[in-house]
């Protein structure tokens, strides 16, 4: 990492006057839990003070074995524990059965062969959830990510499948609201898209025009997220600069198209260096933070996007972390450790939150 000088101060310094969606996001995990670890993992988003779950609705889950076989039964206990909390629910459809795959592609994150087959599978769920108060669907996940959409992201593959999608929801549920597929922030590498550069060119294909907000994924740590840089770090690429979303957004005509920050997070474990957030912490090996950095940037998540008028949610990854193994830090975003003990985050998120209520007219 090459760094530049930072000014690592908050911008969120005015009270909250708007609306702002806050959840917390759990993956493809709340479908494989037990019906008391769902109860535990549900209660911390109440607990929290979030109303919103972000988790996956897997096309690979419900339909593994065939077009003909349906596990809604997966879900639907993911449904019916978040009623019985109050909290709405962000289902991400993604994820392809092997029957529906390309030839030579042998992953649940192959891009479907047939955006129909897909658009025909969001249909059915929208008309098995709308009853039970789902009306908001993020369709995909990363899909300018290599890893997430094989055998490499391409945006005129995303934007049939996602106007297919809106479509085929559209039909069958006149108030539902559709979230572009949460874009990472990375640059254009080994197969993967910047996220301006691929929301650019589904957007010259019509794909802004079907989509209610623009989910991204700005994960700046070990900055904050009200940091103010010469570099840009991910939550300044969204309004900041040339090349920014917001700059795409307005290039094709959705000026005001809200953002919704469906995944934000800091690990605090992995195979490489860790960062306090001081200068001198942040090197070229740095994979993670301390969890009093990941606190504070739980923190300053919320308090920056509540004064961004352009951000409509913010969604913290993750609930808890999975492992303790330290090969991959993707197994340390959790506000919990493994054992289920609250690291500092958990406490800091939560007051923030209950900040912006008590700020509020």
């Amino acid at each position: 990492m090459v760094l530049n000088f930072v000014i690592d101060n908050s911008r969120a310094t005015g009270p909250a006057t708007r609306s702002l969606k806050l959840g917390v996001s759990y993956g493809d995990r709340l479908v494989w839990m037990s019906d008391a670890e769902l109860a535990a993992a549900l209660d911390d988003a109440v607990t929290l003070g979030t109303g919103w779950i972000r988790a996956d609705l897997s096309w690979n889950n419900i339909q593994h074995e065939g077009p003909s076989v349906r596990k809604w039964k997966l879900f639907d206990r993911v449904v019916a524990a978040a009623r019985e909390r109050h909290l709405k629910i962000l289902p991400v459809l993604a994820y392809t059965p092997p029957w529906a795959r390309p030839a030579n592609c042998d992953s649940p994150s192959c891009g479907p062969a047939r955006p129909a087959e897909f658009a025909a599978f969001a249909r059915e769920a929208a008309t098995r959830y709308a009853a039970k108060g789902i009306h908001t669907w993020e369709i995909w996940n990363e899909p300018n990510l290599a890893t997430f959409w094989l055998p490499k992201p391409a945006p005129a593959e995303y934007n049939a499948l996602l106007q297919a999608t809106a479509k085929a929801i559209r039909k069958v549920d006149s108030a539902a609201k559709l979230v572009l597929g949460g874009l990472a922030s990375l640059s254009t590498r080994d197969h993967n898209i910047a996220q301006s550069e691929f929301l650019d060119q589904v957007s010259a294909l019509g794909g802004n025009r079907v989509v209610d907000a623009i989910g991204y994924h700005p994960y700046t740590y070990p900055y904050l997220c009200s940091a103010r840089t010469t570099f840009r770090t991910p939550w300044e690429w969204m309004d900041h600069g040339p090349g920014s979303l917001r700059g795409v957004l307005r290039a094709h005509g959705t000026a005001e198209m809200p953002i919704w920050v469906t995944e934000i997070g800091a690990p605090t474990g992995g195979p490489g260096g860790v960062s306090d957030g001081t200068l001198a912490s942040i090197k070229s090996g740095t994979t993670h933070v301390t969890e009093h950095r990941q606190a504070q940037i739980a923190a300053d998540a919320v308090r920056t996007a509540a004064a961004d008028p352009n951000v409509a949610a913010l969604v913290w990854y993750a609930d808890r972390d999975p492992s303790t193994d330290r090969s991959s830090n993707e197994n340390f975003y959790g506000l919990r450790r493994a054992d289920g003990s609250a690291k500092p985050a958990f406490a800091a998120f939560r007051a923030a939150i209950s900040g912006l209520r008590a700020e509020r007219p």
